[in-house]
């Protein structure tokens, strides 16, 4: 595990904003010892204030990130362990109320070792508390975004971390369920990292300290700005003749130089920030996920945020169908419009995507889709293999490029399915009927794009 020095709360807070202004501490009525009489809990409160300057383990204010303001929630794990209390909770859920009074989102900088001790169960049930604010903030349609330091565990990880709607983490930190106290005395180590969370698809990126200003910055920019206007759909990149028959179309979509989902994602962003990992223990790199800046004519932003979710030409796995569903159900709450590119020969077939749960994580992105209130407009950029395709597109606001195709099933394979010999899957392409001129023509795709500037 890396050696990571723990930043104070108020470096944390230092090191990504410089105008911070804390927000009055909750008045509460607090027993001696606590309610629990805990003999000594007073003292090593004083002890704990002595040495850190902090009156809890967390403070909360607010500040400028870049040009957005938000509300900041840092832990100090100076302070008895960065743990949840009672005070921490009324800090807590002010911190929140006032972000949803104001309209701002919420940063957490996460550093705990989880609930109180000395305050039993008063101190656990924090985490109901806490986990009601924050799904009241996301309701509000409010971003949250955690920052992991060292060590982020226990309860603090289940709430305001894995909770968050953006989850970033400093490298080397400790990030688990389990502190190190508590875990089986064989535990490797290494899985309790933000580096392990991240390959699990836990977070969404591992950001070196000295990068994290701009990466928050970027992010808050991104989500903070709702449009009721659908993304329009990409120009093509690639041929823009028609292919004359079905097959043409396929070995068109099939061409190894066709240009691809980060070749449309490079030209239609001027920036971009990914989501990485489908919360439920998976990534697929074939399936790209994020927010951008809209590129403009002339190569700059406009400043309109749009999430995307892109196929890459690969099968898809079961965690990039869970990914996407998360991505979507996320610009869903915060009214930001939806671009989607289509690209897969179909979903992953094999036994361990099977294991995975691929139908019900095919199921649950159709379902996401068609719950979605934000607008989505998908572009078939290669190959629309079955639903494995279909998942990602959006009903009546899917377009193709010349060199693409949809198709139930893959020539070859219906084929196969028909009980016909090699030599008629081409006969069969036609009868699918896939090309991008068949698709308009069936009312399955709006139309096709061609290679007009942004």
């Amino acid at each position: 595990m890396a050696d990571v020095r723990r930043l104070t709360a108020r470096e944390a807070i230092g090191l990504i904003a410089q105008d911070f202004s804390e927000l009055p501490a909750p008045v509460g009525e607090y027993g001696p010892d606590g309610r629990l009489s805990w003999q000594g809990y007073d003292a090593s409160r004083a002890r704990a204030a002595a040495r850190t300057g902090e009156e809890e383990s967390v403070v909360c204010g607010t500040a400028a990130v870049g040009g957005t303001a938000a509300v900041l929630i840092s832990f100090e794990f100076g302070f008895l362990g960065g743990s949840l209390g009672e005070r921490t909770g009324d800090r807590l859920e002010a911190a929140y109320t006032y972000a949803r009074e104001h309209r701002l989102p919420v940063v957490s900088l996460v550093a705990t070792g989880g609930s109180r001790m000395q305050e039993g169960m008063l101190a656990l049930v924090q985490l109901q508390r806490v986990a009601r604010q924050s799904t009241l903030t996301r309701e509000a349609g409010l971003p949250q975004i955690a920052v992991l330091r060292d060590p982020t565990t226990g309860g603090g990880w289940a709430t305001l971390g894995a909770g968050a709607d953006v989850i970033l983490a400093l490298p080397g930190a400790q990030v688990g369920f389990a502190g190190s106290r508590v875990r089986p005395p064989d535990a490797d180590p290494a899985a309790y990292t933000a580096e392990a969370q991240l390959a699990a698809g836990a977070i969404d990126a591992v950001v070196p300290p000295e990068e994290l200003p701009g990466a928050l910055e970027l992010w808050l920019r991104l989500l903070t700005r709702p449009s009721t206007a659908e993304a329009p759909p990409p120009p093509a990149l690639g041929d823009t003749s028609l292919p004359t028959t079905g097959w043409d179309a396929v070995q068109h979509a099939r061409a190894p130089q066709r240009p691809c989902a980060q070749a449309y994602l490079n030209t239609y962003f001027a920036h971009r920030a990914p989501l990485s990992g489908d919360r439920a223990g998976g990534t697929d790199d074939g399936m790209l996920c994020g927010f951008g800046e809209r590129s403009s004519a002339d190569g700059n932003g406009d400043g309109r945020t749009i999430a995307y979710a892109a196929q890459t030409g690969t099968a898809t796995r079961p965690a990039g169908y869970r990914t996407a569903a998360r991505l979507i159900r996320l610009a869903d709450q915060l009214r930001i419009p939806v671009l989607t590119l289509v690209d897969t020969p179909g979903a992953a077939n094999d036994a361990e995507a099977e294991r995975q749960g691929a139908g019900a994580a095919i199921a649950e992105l159709f379902g996401a889709v068609a719950a979605a209130r934000t607008p989505i407009t998908t572009l078939l950029i290669g190959e629309g293999g079955s639903g494995g395709a279909l998942a990602l597109a959006a009903p009546d606001n899917t377009w193709a490029t010349p060199d693409s195709y949809f198709s139930v099933i893959a020539p070859e394979l219906a084929a196969a399915i028909l009980k016909r010999p090699a030599d008629e899957v081409r006969a069969t392409a036609d009868q699918l009927r896939i090309r991008p001129q068949d698709l308009v023509e069936l009312g399955v795709v709006r139309g096709i794009v061609d290679a007009k500037s942004l």
